[in-house]
C-alpha cells in the first residue's frame, strides 16, 4: 500500500472513530433513563405473572411471532 492510501485509510479511520462516538453519545442522550425504566416495568410485571406465560406464549406462536 503506497503512503498516500494509508494516510487516506487512517484518515478514514478516525472519521468514523469520531462518528461512532458521536452516535454513541447522542444515543446516550435519547434513551437516558428509557431503558432503566423499562427494565424496571418489565420486571414488575414478570413479579405479577410469577411463571404463568404458556398463554401468552401460545398466542404469541399464533400471531406469528418467533416462540423462543
Amino acid at each position: 500500500m503506497t503512503e498516500a492510501a494509508r494516510r487516506v485509510v487512517q484518515q478514514t479511520e478516525e472519521r468514523l472513530e469520531e462518528v461512532a462516538k458521536n452516535v454513541r453519545e447522542k444515543f446516550d442522550r435519547v434513551t437516558e433513563g428509557r431503558l432503566t425504566d423499562k427494565n424496571q416495568n418489565a420486571s414488575a410485571e414478570r413479579a405479577d405473572h410469577g411463571t404463568d406465560r404458556g398463554p401468552d406464549e401460545a398466542r404469541r406462536r399464533g400471531q406469528g411471532g418467533s416462540g423462543h
